[in-house]
């Protein structure tokens, strides 16, 4: 099969899989709990404040998982290089943090969309919606403890900025925190989601906070390659990005009420490997044992 045939059949069925959930009204909450919600995947990331001077799940096999362990985005390389330079990010000033986010949203756009050429997959830019405080999303209350959320209703990405941010802005992190909730938006036209909420139709809690997990993690890796494209500039200083990777193998677990985003290590480590690798299939969380993903 080639890969416009690949193409075609992703599409075909994340269309297929999006009407049987519209219809049956079943699509659910990262945020895990007891029971099913009516809300759609709510996405949700924190950001890192700038430096200051298990056991194994049994495997239950679902239709359609190839769409998340052999996609076609793995058989591209590295991700495309853009020169992306979103320059300056001065204290104090929204207008500057608007202009800021939106240069590096371009850069994430043409660097993907170049990536799902290679794959010939069909590609379609996500929203960006810059707001200074909670807000709730078409797919629910806003999650606890996020700076930033990719809702999958709307396909759009919802970043939080404080007062505190603006006051001291660490552009690094703020460009991994975008990148990260972009890294939803991959998985959300690649087909790689519709796997995602097939599998938690039939998954236990112990089930759903593993597939959470991998969904995270590799949204985390996916942001950690294009983090890499810029390896060396002023914006991702080989001083700045040990900082980062080491405050999320100390603190990234720490804003999550349960184990849904991997613990502090598990994070740094996924973050690092994309990083050193810069390729889509550095980031396959989905084919990988479950220990790899605690």
């Amino acid at each position: 099969m080639n890969s416009v045939q690949t193409g075609k059949i992703v599409a075909i069925v994340s269309a297929v899989v999006a009407l049987v959930l519209a219809a049956a009204g079943l699509v659910f909450v990262l945020a895990d709990s007891a029971t099913t919600s009516a809300r759609p995947v709510n996405e949700a990331q924190q950001i890192v404040s700038p430096p200051v001077n298990g056991a194994e799940t049994k495997k239950v096999p679902v239709p359609g998982s190839r769409l998340a362990t052999a996609s076609p985005l793995y058989d591209t390389g590295r991700l495309t290089d853009v020169n992306c330079s979103p320059g300056e990010l001065p204290a104090g000033s929204m207008t500057a943090y608007r202009r800021f986010l939106l240069r590096v949203t371009a850069c994430l756009n043409r660097a993907w969309a170049a990536q799902f050429a290679k794959a010939d997959m069909p590609f379609s830019k996500p929203r960006l919606r810059i707001i200074t405080g909670k807000v709730r999303t078409p797919c629910g209350a806003w999650n606890a403890g996020a700076d930033g959320v990719y809702c999958s209703t709307d396909r759009t990405m919802y970043l939080m900025i404080s007062r505190d941010q603006l006051r001291n802005p660490f552009p690094l992190g703020i460009t991994r925190l975008i990148a990260h909730e972009y890294g939803h938006h991959v998985q959300q036209i690649s087909g790689i989601w519709s796997y995602y909420w097939t599998a938690r139709s039939s998954a236990g809690k112990a089930g759903r906070l593993l597939l959470s997990r991998r969904s995270e993690l590799q949204a985390e890796c996916f942001s950690s390659i294009f983090m890499s494209t810029m390896k060396g500039t002023s914006l991702v200083t080989d001083a700045d990005w040990s900082y980062t990777v080491d405050w999320f193998r100390k603190n990234g677990a720490k804003g999550w009420p349960q184990n849904d985003h991997g613990k502090g290590p598990t994070q740094a480590a996924w973050m690092t490997r994309g990083f050193n690798r810069g390729t889509p299939s550095a980031c396959n969380t989905w084919a990988t044992a479950a220990r790899n993903v605690t």
